[in-house]
């Protein structure tokens, strides 16, 4: 099952690691591993968190996760992204900032990083969303109750989760991008960019998370009806049809969903890249093949019943998020080691998985 799972994780690492050594030699292989490590270590909480999203879709689906949505995590955002960045914010054309990638590296290394406030505010936004949507929902499972509870309660309160977000905001354009930025030797005022950035960031994740919800909805009310009908079926003797279709629709906006995900969870690994390497093609090679192996983990998840199994890791990898979250709109304004945001998020995953084990235990001795 492990190998089935990850044997294209397997194929794309070798084939990643033996372009790098065509590329640029022995060098580049090693920095291709390290980018590969970076960005399975801060991404291990997004592979968590797609995961349960993932289980409600069917093998189709999963499928076209693997395959279409890696072509998208690795081409578009670890390749494309940085490249449409430097087209904007230095006002080139898609070839003009590819050209500039590959002959002027200083230079592009340089725009991106200075495109850094606005990429953090979007994502922070974003995932300041998916973590406030998570501890203001009232659930039957609670992993630190003392917090969760009280939360649950001030949840009921309609739209608490947007004005928190508005109001962290706020604070980050105000705080952090009033201050003239200094970061890679750009110096700009950036608390109108910060805004704008990360308003786009919170409506991206209320339309697209929106239509998901709707969808999986519709999808669960009628899946009612259709048990409804399949009983009064067999009474009568008949069978009856499957909604094929709104499943369809809803997996569409599901897997919709999950590549917005993934693209913010990957804005700090594009970024802390940099650190590392400023060359376009290792760069996508490396984190490309980071991405493929949380594509795998998170089908792995899914098809091992894990988050059935170990109940508190969703939280923990929630709880990840939100800290995630707040170190990308801090970056804003100061650097943050990446090591400081791949441990925080592995700490609480760590911890949510080890309170799992010790419940399961409980409940076998109970039993």
């Amino acid at each position: 099952m492990l190998v089935k799972t990850f044997r294209w994780a397997f194929a794309v690492t070798a084939v990643g690691l033996a372009a790098g050594v065509l590329y640029d030699g022995w060098t580049a292989l090693g920095i291709v591993a390290i980018l590969s490590v970076l960005e399975i270590s801060l991404s291990f909480d997004n592979a968590v968190i797609n995961a349960g999203i993932l289980k409600k879709m069917n093998a189709f689906w999963q499928r076209i996760f693997l395959t279409v949505g890696i072509v998208i995590a690795v081409f578009g955002m670890r390749l494309v992204f940085p490249v449409v960045i430097v087209a904007i914010s230095a006002r080139l054309s898609p070839w003009g900032a590819v050209h500039l990638a590959l002959t002027d590296k200083d230079r592009y290394q340089e725009l991106v990083t200075d495109a850094h406030p606005s990429i953090a505010a979007f994502g922070g936004m974003f995932l300041m969303m998916i973590f406030l949507d998570f501890i203001f929902e009232d659930r039957d499972i609670k992993w630190l109750g003392w917090l969760e509870r009280p939360l649950a309660k001030l949840g009921r309160v309609d739209l608490l989760s947007v004005c928190i977000a508005l109001v962290m905001l706020l604070v980050s354009a105000t705080t952090f991008g009033a201050h003239a930025h200094q970061h890679g030797g750009i110096h700009a005022d950036k608390a109108e960019t910060v805004l704008l950035a990360g308003v786009a960031g919170l409506i991206t994740y209320m339309v697209v998370g929106g239509l998901s919800g709707f969808f999986e909805q519709r999808l669960e009310n009628e899946e009612e009806r259709e048990r409804e009908a399949e009983q009064d079926a067999d009474r009568a003797g008949r069978s009856a049809g499957s909604p094929v279709k709104l499943a369809g629709k809803a997996a569409f906006f599901m897997f919709l969903y999950l590549e917005v995900l993934d693209a913010s969870f990957s804005f700090d690994g594009v970024i802390g890249a940099f650190a590392i390497t400023n060359d376009i093609v290792l760069m996508a090679l490396g984190l490309g093949i980071g991405a493929m192996y949380v594509r795998s983990l998170t089908v792995y998840l899914v098809r091992q019943g894990t988050l059935d199994d170990y109940v508190y890791l969703e939280h923990g990898a929630h709880y990840a998020i939100g800290a995630l979250s707040l170190i990308l709109l801090v970056t804003i304004q100061y650097e943050i080691n990446e090591i400081i945001t791949g441990l925080v998020g592995v700490v609480l995953i760590g911890a949510s998985f080890w309170s799992s084990v010790r419940r399961n235990r409980a409940l076998r001795n109970a039993s």
